[in-house]
């Protein structure tokens, strides 16, 4: 389940990153350059969710959208210098709850 994480929050690290080059060509008036290494983020971004190993893909991504959503707060912090604040954290906590029960809950090995 660790490699599942990792490849969920890569994923997330470049659908974030290919999405933030059009924020910022398009909302920062930054060189369109910045959409080149966007497009091959967005590709890599869906590639990786392929090799999710859970059954269904809509299962998949409402795993990978609880990520996305902490990996976005992590961003927040990390790129756009920003602090969490209470909600941001309760939040997480509340997503966190929901991913580890998808995840978990849809494992063979428990019985519910």
């Amino acid at each position: 389940m660790i490699f599942e994480f990792i490849i969920y929050f890569l994923a997330a690290l470049f659908e974030i990153f290919g999405c933030y080059s059009f924020w910022m060509v398009f909302k920062l008036q930054k060189t369109t350059l910045w959409l080149l290494p966007g497009f091959i983020s967005l590709i890599l971004f869906a590639y990786l969710l392929t090799k999710i190993n859970l059954e269904f893909a809509g299962r998949a991504y409402a795993v990978y959208g609880g990520i996305y959503i902490i990996s976005s707060l992590f961003w927040l912090f990390t790129i756009e210098k920003q602090n969490f604040n209470k909600w941001d954290i309760i939040g997480s906590i509340v997503v966190f709850a929901g991913i580890l029960i998808i995840l978990l809950g849809n494992q063979k090995f428990i019985k519910i």
